[in-house]
């Protein structure tokens, strides 16, 4: 594995992105798994393209854009955003043009890493999966402790959520607002949830969906809610603060800002 100088060598912002995660290794653990779902988020971003699906095209570049800012890819971030805004306004033309200038500048993006690496920290994983044994007895271990269910498309905010809260809660993980409704519906009844952490930008169905849900059924209160916007439009956030919503999170954040709205939103559960 290189020094990180290297990233530095490619333009990578990496000073601003070690005052977000703490310190390099958190910072190297975090990318090496943006790293491996990488193909995965490009292949996506592909399919809502060829089907000139542009309000999922955007949330989708949207969540590339926000993964780059992490680690200090400004000019990939620049052209997501690029295509984020295109693709709102349904400039399928402008997001046809530069298409290729996208898909061009993440693979760039990718080898740099890889190299970084040295590909054998992405060729293998740190950890040998668990038998079946093994994963039965976590489960039965944490089927009553609490969860914070967090929904949200960024890679990157998934793991660093985890990182953080592991080791005292059971974290449920979603990436489109369709995962998060089945991980509340299955706990509606047994009150575990004791936190939602709710990006408004999602894939398939939207934060706004949740919330639609949520106030439907009045589990408001018993599962609160904090919004983690990224580049939310003002309006937008108006909106998800008339659903009676605990406090909004605004991305990019550190460790201690996200423990403390994390602790205030448990701590308004009734």
């Amino acid at each position: 594995m290189k020094s990180i100088n290297y990233l530095r060598q490619f333009g990578a912002d990496i000073d601003s992105s070690l005052e977000l995660f703490g310190d390099e290794a958190t910072y190297n653990e975090t990318l090496t798994e943006f790293q491996r779902g990488i193909d995965g988020k490009l292949a996506e971003i592909d399919k809502y393209y060829q089907q000139a699906d542009m309000p999922n095209y955007a949330i989708l570049v949207h969540s590339l854009k926000s993964d780059c800012k992490y680690f200090g890819f400004k000019e990939l971030a620049d052209i997501a955003y690029q295509h984020e805004l295109a693709s709102k306004e349904s400039n399928i033309n402008f997001v046809r043009t530069n298409y290729d200038k996208l898909v061009q500048e993440a693979k760039k993006v990718r080898k740099i890493v890889n190299d970084y690496f040295d590909d054998s920290v992405l060729e293998n994983s740190p950890n040998q999966a668990p038998s079946p044994a093994v994963v039965e007895a976590i489960q039965e271990e944490k089927e009553n402790e609490d969860i914070i269910l967090v929904a949200d498309d960024s890679e990157v905010i998934r793991i660093f959520v985890k990182k953080i809260f592991d080791a005292e809660y059971e974290l449920a993980f979603a990436t489109n607002g369709d995962e998060a409704l089945n991980i509340i519906k299955e706990h509606m009844e047994d009150n575990r949830i004791k936190a939602i952490l709710l990006d408004l930008n999602m894939p398939v169905k939207d934060g706004f969906a949740v919330l639609d849900f949520l106030k439907e059924n009045d589990l408001l209160s018993s599962m609160p809610v904090t919004i983690v916007s990224g580049d939310s439009s003002r309006e937008a956030i108006d909106k998800a603060f008339t659903y009676n919503i605990v406090d909004m999170l605004s991305k990019p954040f550190n460790e201690a800002k996200i423990k403390e709205v994390v602790e205030r939103t448990i701590e308004s559960k009734k």
